[in-house]
């Protein structure tokens, strides 16, 4: 018996889902056999659209925020405007599959290696759950979201008038984790994963003949003093409470085959990961003057570039304990993790969090051969299908159960 099976075999839901488990699994395949990028998922979310008519959801909009699409589904227990949004990610990421299964990637260059086939998949499947059961009172908001990979699908959607054409209480979110045992749900009321900044550092020095650096500003030169002097903004300006990571990544100046040549221009290209505010702007601030400082000292000039990007996922309190005791009445206590540690990568789910309470969590899916997000030989879990999908349709459940008078 699978892992996540194990832990859920009395669950009503699970038990239903389980005998979707192949059609599941053939759908996930497929959408990994054909993955998309951020704002071109037209096949993703045709497809997606076409389940949920299947399915029997009560509407179905597309093109939400570009190529977004969002199902509605009503409960048959009562008339109440109460409604919750559940969210999945559609897109996939610019890598060339290193598998060799029959559903790899047919587009070179293109792969699902983060798992988002298997989360439009798990929501697919509680849809068309939902659909048929309808155990609850209000409307469950199903959001397949595109471009979260870099492109802030999220915020796409969410000004295209996400929430004000369908208007939820809290909206949850759910990423596959491969650090954690398959069937595992981990989740924190606070911090999920940390914002992500973009930088640039640009260097003007004055270019020269490398046989005489006196006549030149050498920008390279200034460029290695700026990376060194930048390991310093976290070390001895951010508390030990808080976290953050200044990874500087990229440098380029001048061309390789010009050995003896003394570039004009250097640039630095790198990322801030911050999960509070005033460290973000902290960092910005000391980084552009260090930046500046750094040189002025070579006689040469600097300018720093700053792009915030996706803000931190923060979960509310009250939802991310209601999501934990949710999954723990699916898995069992003992298959919940409610502190996890936050992560410092980043999730554009952080917008909605911004306008609505909810939670993010973490499925686990690991398991004897399975390896991290974004690696060319990754896939997605099947065996946690059933289960995920369970866990988004219970959320709706247990958050809109009738009222009793």
């Amino acid at each position: 018996m699978a892992a996540s099976a194990s832990k859920v075999s009395s669950h009503g839901a699970y038990q239903r889902l389980a005998g979707w488990h192949g059609e599941l699994t053939a759908f996930r395949r497929d959408l990994h056999a054909h993955p998309e990028l951020g704002f071109e998922e037209k096949r993703t979310a045709a497809r997606v659209a076409e389940a949920l008519r299947v399915a029997g959801v009560d509407e179905v909009h597309e093109g939400v925020g570009r190529t977004g699409v969002v199902g509605i589904v009503r409960g048959s227990a009562g008339q109440s405007a109460r409604a919750i949004g559940l969210r999945a990610d559609m897109d996939a990421l610019p890598i060339v599959e290193e598998n060799d299964f029959a559903w790899r990637s047919a587009q070179r260059g293109v792969m699902h290696g983060c798992g988002h086939d298997g989360h439009t998949t798990m929501l697919v499947g509680a849809a068309r759950y939902l659909a048929a059961t309808r155990h609850f009172d209000g409307s469950a908001v199903l959001i397949f979201q595109p471009g979260e990979e870099g492109f802030a699908g999220a915020k796409a959607m969410i000004d295209d008038g996400l929430f004000e054409r369908f208007p939820v209480d809290s909206v949850y979110a759910m990423h596959n984790w491969p650090a954690l045992p398959a069937g595992t749900v981990g989740v924190n009321p606070g911090p999920m994963m940390a914002a992500a900044d973009r930088i640039e550092i640009i260097v003007q020095g004055r270019g020269g003949h490398g046989a005489h650096p006196y006549l030149a500003i050498d920008p390279v030169l200034v460029a290695a003093h700026i990376i060194t002097a930048a390991q310093s903004l976290v070390s001895r300006n951010v508390s030990p409470i808080d976290n953050a990571v200044v990874s500087l990544c990229s440098v380029h100046a001048g061309e390789p085959t010009a050995f003896a040549v003394i570039p004009r221009e250097a640039r630095i290209v790198g990322t801030v990961r911050s999960f509070r505010r005033e460290v973000q702007d902290m960092i910005e601030e000391r980084l552009g003057r260090l930046v500046e400082s750094v040189a002025l000292g070579f006689g040469a000039t600097a300018r720093l570039k700053y792009q915030r990007s996706y803000p931190a996922t923060i979960n509310s309190e009250r939802e991310a304990v209601f999501a934990a005791d949710t999954a723990a009445a699916l898995v069992g206590e003992q298959h919940v993790v409610r502190d996890l540690p936050p992560s410092m990568g980043a999730e554009d789910f952080s917008f909605m969090l911004q306008v609505k309470p909810g939670a993010y969590l973490r499925l686990g899916q690991g398991g004897e051969g399975s390896c991290f997000l974004h690696n060319s030989r990754y896939d997605f879990n099947d065996e946690v299908l059933p289960l995920g999908a369970a866990l988004f349709a219970s959320l709706v459940e247990r958050g809109l159960a009738p009222v009793q008078p």
